[in-house]
Parts: structure tokens; C-alpha cells; sequence
């Protein structure tokens, strides 16, 4: 069980404290509520740093290894840091922690979950209810909106925005100024292979590079390109690379003319 934040306030000499487990910042305003859990899945103890001027609401937990920046706002109902379990893609997960780092001035509203190692940059806003697994890297400045799922090891550039609803597979690449729609689709296994013993899946995921823009509704393949300024159509199912500035729609996609700036 983890130890409520009142508890660690409350006892002078709490276990969190006295080995500097815990260290929070000047002029943070922190719910009684809130939970600090230090000990991964495996029993290793990692320390917990919330930054000057932090918010953060009631029934957060925070895990071992979280480090929340200055003048972060994270709200109600929030998981930071959480270990990986369970088996996923042919691996199976022990629990283990990781360092997992808010930037300053980002915000998580309610209901998000952050998993392990995971980096979210400066004035970056995480919508409610958003899954985000482990070991992600988000730029800064940029919008992701409610209900997304973003699976593990994604890299985001800066100023990106994720409309709500949408699925992002594992190891998907956004570069900077990427605009993707609402409900928006990607798959990386071509196969559908989850767990047969006899076959090994190869993973392959989508590209989007620099300022590319997809429209809400869409389907990315696997292993697909999204070239810079190129613009998918709503709806789209995109089953072939998509050359820069380029215009795509349909099903399958197909170019249609050059974007105009």
C-alpha cells in the first residue's frame, strides 16, 4: 500500500522522508488525498520530486521515480509512473520502475495515466482519461486530447496536437506540428500475430512527419509514411506511403493534388 500525502506531512520522521525519498518544492498546493507509492513491482525504492508552485488534485497516486516540474497542474484521479505488468507483444513485463518526468508548466487532466519512464515536455496539456505507456517521449507545447491511447515507446515532436479518441500503436513516430484528427486509427502488426508460438510478429509502425495533417476518421497501415505537409482526407484508409505536400483521400487513399499553403 502506498502512504497518503496527509501521513507524510503528519510524521516528522515518515520512512518517505528521512531517506529522501520525497521532495517537494516551495508554494505547491498538493491534496491530502494524493498517494505516494516509492516501491516498484520488485520492491526497489526510487525517490518522488514535485517542483515549486505543483498542483495536484485528490486520489493521484504518484509511483517511484516521478519527477514533476514547476507550475505543473495535474488534476483529480491521476496515475504517475506506473510500472509495466503483465505479458505484451511476445515480452512479458516484471513491474520494474523508471524515472518518469512531467515538464514544467504541463497539465494532466483527470483521469490520466502515465506509465514508467515515460517523458511528457514543458506547457505540454494531457486530456481526461488519456493512456499513455511506458517509456513515451512528448515534445513541448503541444494538445493531446481525452480519451487517447498512445501504446508504448511513441515519440512526439513539439507543438503536436492529438484530437480525443484516437489510438496511437506502439513505437509511432510524430514529428513536429502534427495535427491528427479525432478517432483516428494505426496499426503496426500487418499479420495479426499476438501470441502464436510458432511465428514472431514484425513490427512496423507508422511515420508522421513534420507538419502533416490527418484528417478525423482515418486509418494508418502499418509501416506507413505520412510525408511532411502532406494532408489525409476524414475517413481516409491509407495504405501506401504519402509523399510530402501532398493531398490524399479515400479508400484506399489516393493522391488527389499538392497541398496548398
Amino acid at each position: 500500500m502506498g502512504t497518503p500525502l496527509s501521513s507524510v506531512h503528519s510524521a516528522t520522521q515518515s520512512p518517505l522522508l528521512s531517506p529522501g525519498l520525497l521532495e517537494i518544492g516551495i508554494g505547491c498546493r498538493i491534496s491530502p488525498h494524493t498517494l505516494i507509492e516509492p516501491a516498484d513491482e520488485q520492491g526497489a525504492l526510487r525517490p518522488i520530486r514535485i517542483g515549486d508552485h505543483a498542483v495536484i488534485g485528490a486520489f493521484t497516486i504518484l509511483h517511484g521515480g516521478t519527477r514533476i516540474g514547476d507550475g505543473v497542474r495535474i488534476e483529480d484521479h491521476v496515475v504517475i509512473g506506473k510500472p509495466e505488468t503483465g505479458y505484451a507483444v511476445g515480452r512479458t513485463y516484471p513491474g520494474a520502475g523508471a524515472d518518469t518526468r512531467i515538464g514544467d508548466g504541463a497539465t494532466l487532466r483527470s483521469g490520466t495515466v502515465v506509465y514508467a519512464g515515460t517523458r511528457i515536455g514543458e506547457n505540454t496539456a494531457v486530456g481526461h482519461h488519456t493512456l499513455i505507456r511506458s517509456h513515451t517521449q512528448l515534445g513541448t507545447d503541444s494538445v493531446l486530447g481525452h480519451f487517447l491511447v498512445i501504446e508504448r515507446a511513441c515519440h512526439f515532436g513539439d507543438r503536436v496536437r492529438c484530437s480525443p479518441l484516437s489510438h496511437l500503436t506502439s513505437e509511432t513516430v510524430l514529428g513536429d506540428d502534427v495535427f491528427l484528427g479525432a478517432g483516428i486509427r494505426t496499426v503496426n502488426d500487418k499479420h495479426l500475430i499476438w501470441r502464436e508460438t510458432d511465428r514472431t510478429p514484425v513490427l512496423l509502425p507508422p511515420r508522421f512527419e513534420t507538419g502533416c495533417k490527418v484528417g478525423s476518421g482515418s486509418t494508418v497501415l502499418a509501416g506507413i509514411t505520412i510525408g511532411e505537409r502532406a494532408l489525409v482526407g476524414s475517413g481516409s484508409v491509407v495504405t501506401r506511403n504519402v509523399a510530402p505536400d501532398t493531398t490524399v483521400y479515400g479508400s484506399p487513399a489516393r493522391p488527389h493534388s499538392a497541398t496548398t499553403r
